[in-house]
């Protein structure tokens, strides 16, 4: 499996990075952030927000689990940190189906729900405020995003 890796100097190299990538995103994406806290996962989702048109500040949907946004594509931001213990249905398969593009922190605890294909992004803090971004494809879709966005 392949990965791309961008090291991002600071914020606003973080957000030019995801919103390059937020542009080439299509109907249907699936984006999963993974991170410690602070590591720059809603930050990144700003610039992705950016890259689909979307005007309205995007902020962590902790408490709400998901926030909807409107731009080019809907964006569906989800934090789903707090479902750790729970296992039951609460229907992402329509976001992650639907004409929006999905973004879902801390998605390893829902792993079982995700789609096979999508775009693993690992954020992790490197020195002097800098963050070592991971872009992991899987399946033929994000590995030509990825060549994409890396070339």
């Amino acid at each position: 499996m392949n990965q791309y890796v961008f090291k991002s100097n600071d914020t606003d190299e973080t957000m030019q990075f995801s919103e390059n990538l937020g542009k080439k995103l299509q109907p249907g994406d699936v984006i999963t952030l993974e991170g410690d806290l602070g590591a720059g996962k809603t930050t990144f989702t700003k610039g992705l927000a950016l890259g689909l048109g979307i005007k309205k500040n995007v902020s962590s949907p902790t408490f709400t689990i998901i926030k909807e946004y409107n731009g080019r594509l809907p964006l569906y931001h989800m934090d789903v940190y707090r479902l750790e213990d729970s296992y039951e249905d609460l229907g992402f398969d329509e976001y992650f189906e639907g004409q929006g593009v999905s973004v879902v922190e801390w998605a390893h605890l829902i792993q079982e729900q995700l789609p096979e294909d999508l775009l693993q992004v690992k954020i992790t803090l490197g020195e002097e405020n800098s963050r070592m971004i991971t872009v992991i494809p899987k399946g033929n879709r994000y590995e030509i995003l990825c060549k994409e966005l890396f070339t």
